[in-house]
């Protein structure tokens, strides 16, 4: 697992013990301020994790936590990892070059915080301890912001089909707050041909931003239409 300055700092190394640890061969540089220790294997999780510690809200989303969380489709072995964060960030070359990797700073939500905000991300079985990762109700919306940009319309429904057990409170939440009417209405029509959560239901509970009663229709990164009626 890499590590930076400040953990250093810690147990008592300095920069310069640091610097010097390196050039003897007991340290990896990994970057700025970046370390691991000689002959370590680093893993996706583990640089995940000391970049959260540096990025405030970054944390596993859209197709990659779905994945984390057993909700597959063709998934290749070196897919791009899926990183979303509250602010700005460039992702740093230490990371990138190991991991292919795409962040995004995008406010899907307005007022995520307090128990919504915990609730909507975990840390599921099987991962590295303390990795923040969106719950699949989080986790779709963020894949259907995607969609027509970074992410293919037919994938995304065939990501969308394998879901189960949606728990229509958190959606509700998330859903009320969203501000990418495209992601409200792509999900409801979505779920009212699947079924995956009752939508009369959900809407009859939940004020959702819909926009306007008039047919929202834009034309993707690939050239095709999407059409999506205000309801689903």
């Amino acid at each position: 697992m890499p590590f930076d300055l400040a953990a250093l700092e810690r147990i008592g190394v300095s920069a310069q013990l640091a610097a010097h640890y390196a050039e003897s061969g007991w340290l990896d540089r990994l970057g700025q301020g970046v370390y691991a220790f000689a002959g370590d294997t680093l893993s996706a999780h583990g640089a995940i994790k000391l970049l959260q510690a540096r990025v405030a809200g970054l944390h596993v989303a859209g197709r990659s936590a779905l994945a984390l969380q057993g909700v597959r489709h063709n998934l290749a072995t070196r897919e791009a990892v899926v990183l979303w964060g509250d602010v700005r960030f460039v992702l740093p070359v230490w990371f990138t070059s190991r991991f292919p990797s795409r962040y995004v700073s995008a406010r899907l939500f307005n007022l995520l915080e307090g128990t919504l905000a915990g609730n909507s991300l975990t840390t599921p079985p099987g991962v590295t301890d303390g990795l923040r990762v969106s719950v699949p109700e989080r986790a779709v919306l963020e894949l259907l912001y995607d969609v027509g940009t970074h992410q293919g319309l037919e994938e995304a429904r065939n990501l969308f089909d394998g879901l189960r057990n949606l728990r229509k409170e958190v959606l509700g939440e998330l859903l009320q707050r969203c501000t990418s009417v495209k992601t409200v209405r792509l999900f409801l029509t979505w779920a009212r041909e699947t079924n995956v959560v009752d939508v009369d239901a959900l809407q009859e509970q939940y004020t959702l931003p819909v926009g306007s009663d008039k047919r929202w229709i834009t034309r993707m990164k690939d050239g095709n239409l999407l059409s999506l009626k205000p309801h689903g």
